[in-house]
């Protein structure tokens, strides 16, 4: 009997470095971010692809963004205007615009095509009671 060995299968990991914001969502304040709010369930279908997602935001978790190198280098050379930034496994992907799901799955060789369900965003204000909205 032949044994065939698998591949392992190598972690899928994406960082988002974002621009600093009150929330991520685009669901709070006065207008909704349309494109924040599509970006946000596309990060949920990820999830749902076995990709490990780690979402930074400047203006809540600085530290972050000091602590990685690539990071650093890219807002030391060209400020906060690069951000938001894509790391995959640590290798930076892409910056300053939000990519669409058809673009994350292109990154991760995924088919957007099989039957999935959506995951929905709660209705809840993603600033609650702090009024930084």
């Amino acid at each position: 009997m032949k044994v065939v060995s698998l591949p392992v299968q190598s972690t899928k990991k994406l960082e988002v470095f974002d621009k600093p914001m009150c929330c991520s969502t685009g669901v709070c304040g006065p207008q909704v971010d349309s494109q924040l709010a599509s970006f946000a369930a596309d990060l949920e279908w990820l999830k749902t692809q076995s990709v490990h997602v780690s979402r930074f935001n400047l203006a809540h978790e600085p530290q972050a963004f000091i602590q990685n190198a690539i990071v650093q280098e890219k807002l030391s050379k060209d400020g906060v205007e690069c951000l938001p930034l894509f790391l995959i496994n640590g290798s930076l992907i892409s910056s300053q615009q939000y990519p669409n799901r058809q673009q994350l799955a292109e990154w991760f060789e995924l088919d957007t095509q099989a039957k999935q369900t959506l995951p929905l965003l709660h209705s809840t204000p993603c600033c609650g009671d702090s009024g930084c909205c």
